[in-house]
């Protein structure tokens, strides 16, 4: 049973994305006056229902195709300086920006003959309706303006496989990632896992890595790994007994990186980890501290299992208590819920999606392809990937795998003569 107070827990701001909410708002006025559960007799057949649903269809399309035309019109206010005085950046105030069209009333056609959304009569538009209609419109975007994107980036748990497992060889997003790598696409994993040795990320992602070995080596180049962020670049290399060897950071750092000075990362980890401890001794976690080279963070001792409200507060007093800081104001600094474990992370993945673009050559943000399962406004370190990227929120590897699989679909649509519908 849902209690009062995890729904009014679920309705605070860095638990929620305004725009999807806006969205639901605006089709729940067609849903209460076009749905009319109780007006239908169910023994007269389906024709009632037939034109009932044909009508829902097309209140919630006009809907999709207005907003639709608000995107279109704050990418023009963008483009021109003037997000501000766009008609969704004050409808929508945390609107960000569009590095492509997003055709949204195509997307509610398509996802509306898988998901049935016109028909139902009891059960609103809901927030994953939404999530997955921007996604869908996200690829129709990518591939109607570019043919789809140079270059894809991955978050890795919850994203390519389950939160803690690994990418194992029979993991059902392998054949989609090699197929873009075949298709001479780019590809990286933007990761939270901040380690230094090559050997760490091979036990993550060792299905992926030997199955990239069996390709041309002009497709293996294509494969990156971002570790801690923004922190540790690897490329893969078929000579390693790891399959991945270090990038030195003059090779893809950004120049704005390279004012990051030594001292101010040290004294920024210092403020975090003295926070970290604080929460933990005022919540009484059953955690240890871990210090790494650009993060720090805390993690359960004896498999403890954490509240997620928990580990929602330590994130927002860290993330608080540092962006109160002057050596906060200067570096860029990523403080998240890893799902049983809070760090905080030297720069975010806005900084590692830049930094793989400079390394493929510069793809700019409108190539560009970022999935993750965090894109909440806290605590959630795919969130600052918009900066950089177009992106699609995913809620599984399944997920994952859907994507992939329609965004390869769309391509096939379009190179056919079709829209992508």
């Amino acid at each position: 049973m849902t209690t009062r107070y995890r729904v009014e827990y679920a309705l605070k701001s860095h638990r929620r994305d305004q725009l999807i909410e806006w969205i639901k708002g605006l089709l729940a006025v067609p849903f209460v006056l076009h749905s009319q559960p109780t007006a239908l007799d169910l023994t007269q057949g389906g024709e009632s229902l037939t034109v009932v649903a044909a009508d829902t269809h097309y209140r919630y399309a006009e809907i999709f195709r207005d907003v639709e035309q608000l995107i279109h019109d704050h990418a023009h206010h963008t483009r021109i300086g003037a997000p501000g005085k766009s008609k969704l950046k004050l409808l929508v105030p945390t609107i960000g920006s569009f590095f492509t069209p997003l055709y949204l009333e195509d997307a509610f056609t398509r996802q509306d003959r898988a998901r049935v959304i016109s028909r139902r009569r009891f059960v609103a538009p809901s927030f994953n309706d939404v999530r997955l209609i921007l996604n869908t419109a996200q690829l129709l975007g990518l591939v109607r303006a570019h043919n789809g994107p140079d270059l894809v980036t991955f978050d890795g748990d919850v994203t390519l496989y389950d939160d803690g497992a690994n990418l194992t060889p029979d993991n059902p997003t392998l054949p989609r990632i090699l197929r873009l790598l075949r298709q001479g696409r780019r590809v990286g994993i933007v990761t939270a896992a901040g380690y230094t040795e090559a050997a760490k990320y091979y036990e993550r992602l060792h299905g992926l890595l030997d199955a990239v070995r069996d390709l041309p080596a002009d497709q293996q180049a294509g494969l990156v790994v971002m570790g801690g962020e923004s922190n540790f670049l690897f490329r893969f290399d078929a000579a390693s007994p790891h399959r991945l060897t270090y990038v030195p950071r003059d090779e893809w750092l950004l120049p704005e990186m390279t004012a990051w000075h030594e001292d101010d990362i040290t004294g920024l980890l210092d403020l975090a980890e003295a926070s970290l401890r604080a929460c933990a001794a005022n919540l009484q976690l059953p955690v240890a501290v871990l210090r790494k080279d650009r993060a720090v963070g805390v993690y359960p001792v004896d498999r403890a299992k954490i509240a997620r409200e928990q580990l929602e507060e330590t994130v927002l007093v860290v993330q608080n208590t540092l962006e109160r800081t002057a050596v906060g104001s200067r570096l860029p600094f990523c403080a998240f819920n890893g799902g049983n474990d809070v760090f905080v992370d030297i720069g975010d993945k806005s900084w590692g999606v830049r930094a793989c673009q400079r390394y493929f050559g510069g793809i700019g943000a409108s190539h560009t392809l970022h999935v993750g399962d965090q894109f909440l406004s806290a605590g959630a370190n795919d969130f600052k990937a918009r900066l950089a990227s177009t992106t699609s929120w995913i809620a599984s590897p399944a997920e994952t795998v859907s994507l992939l699989d329609e965004l390869d679909a769309i391509e096939q649509n379009v190179a056919a003569g079709g829209n992508g519908v």
